[in-house]
């Protein structure tokens, strides 16, 4: 979340190693999602040229999904998003040798790395990256990344039908989704005595004090929007307002105990907090130490995050990327990733493979959600720069961020 700090954890505590992970991961999510502005938002001192070579007269075809095949795939993604075995098991099956890198680690800053190079037709050291999908958005706007030659991905078929269409990319021609998560609500059932199930239980005066929001306007506001029937995919500035209002007069009557980053996660699991909006995949970590945890996708939905893989315009190897995109969209393959990653599926049906490599993981709908839980889930836009300012200003005022 934007602004929001990593807690501090025992280093020897396993659970507490792989919290930290997910809390820095998803915090990057945030951090991006929350400056999806044009270029000009960008520092110029963050704006370092990114090249994967010295030669600066290498340079690729912009836009050619002609290309070549290449025996080196490159690919940069986020730490701790790929699956033991994964690469090594591609490059058998392929022929192909990948240079994996984990150098994704913030949206705004990749853009600022790669934007000079992909504006000059210059190589960025990958054929294919994993951006949030607001990066995506800004990428696609800019001419920057080819588009996907299907007859390539047969397997884009396994796709979930809610994710065939996307504001960023309609028809998806550009992006192939990777890993989805849940915005919802996180809550302690000991503690509340009764099942949570929509936006109002946050504001019942029995939990006064003990109720979080995030400090992210987007994760905070789309649930709140939707209980008020309005839709965060097609945000207007009234909309907003009103979610943002409401907000407001729950937190002058003592409501709400803070705005967070992920950092909800530790008063949650010390009792501090009865409900949370929350992350689906964090609380299926908390799972481990409190059953009584749990994370529901309230009555009117709640929100989602989709990372996508993109091929840049200077791509030196668009076919081994297209085979790795069809690779990973194998279901037996994908399963792989999701029992290792744990965040939501972007292929459907995916049960029966997620259960030959485990059962509980298959049937955690926190990672594997019902459909009638993935019908309820809304993708905000990629904000215009205005749009971007004037929700900030509105929820800061709130938030005091």
């Amino acid at each position: 979340m934007a602004g929001s700090k990593t807690p501090r954890r025992n280093p020897d505590d396993p659970f507490a190693r792989f919290a930290a992970m997910r809390t820095s991961r998803r915090r990057f999510l945030g951090r991006g999602a929350a400056t999806v502005a044009g270029v000009a938002l960008v520092p110029p001192w963050l704006a370092t040229a990114c090249g994967g070579d010295d030669d600066d007269d290498d340079t690729s075809a912009a836009g050619d999904t002609t290309q070549t095949s290449s025996d080196t795939l490159r690919i940069s993604n986020w730490p701790l998003y790929i699956a033991e075995g994964f690469v090594d098991q591609f490059q058998q099956d392929s022929g192909m040798t990948v240079d994996y890198k984990e150098d994704f680690n913030d949206n705004e800053e990749w853009f600022a790395k790669v934007r000079d190079p992909l504006q000059q037709g210059q190589d960025i050291g990958a054929d294919l990256a994993v951006p949030t999908d607001f990066m995506a958005g800004r990428l696609i706007a800019l001419d920057w990344l080819n588009p996907l030659n299907d007859e390539n991905l047969p397997n884009k078929s396994n796709l979930r039908p809610d994710l065939l269409e996307a504001s960023i990319d309609p028809e998806r021609r550009y992006t192939m989704p990777y890993m989805s998560g849940m915005v919802g609500l996180g809550y302690n059932r000991r503690l509340a005595g009764r099942e949570i199930t929509s936006i109002d239980d946050l504001w019942d005066p029995a939990f006064k004090g003990r109720v979080s929001l995030f400090s992210d306007k987007q994760d905070a506001l789309g649930m709140v929007m939707l209980a008020q029937g309005d839709d965060p995919s097609d945000p207007s500035t009234e909309a907003v307002q009103k979610a943002a209002d409401k907000v407001a007069e729950e937190k002058a009557k003592g409501q709400i105990r803070r705005f967070t980053g992920n950092d909800y996660i530790d008063d949650l699991a010390a009792g501090n907090l009865v409900i949370a909006q929350a992350y689906s995949g964090d609380v299926v970590q908390l799972q481990a130490d409190d059953p009584d945890l749990d994370f529901i996708v309230p009555e009117a939905g709640g929100t989602t995050f989709v990372d996508v893989m993109v091929i840049p315009i200077t791509t030196r190897n668009q076919l081994g990327a297209e085979e790795w995109m069809n690779y990973v969209y194998d279901r037996a393959n994908y399963a792989q990733l999701v029992n290792y990653v744990q965040y939501v599926p972007v292929l459907s049906d995916m049960t029966d493979e997620l259960t030959k490599l485990d059962p509980e993981v298959a049937n955690n709908p926190l990672i594997n959600p019902p459909e009638d839980v993935l019908a309820r889930l809304y993708a905000w836009p990629a904000l215009t720069d205005d749009q971007d300012g004037e929700y900030t200003t509105i929820y800061a005022e709130i938030t005091g961020e």
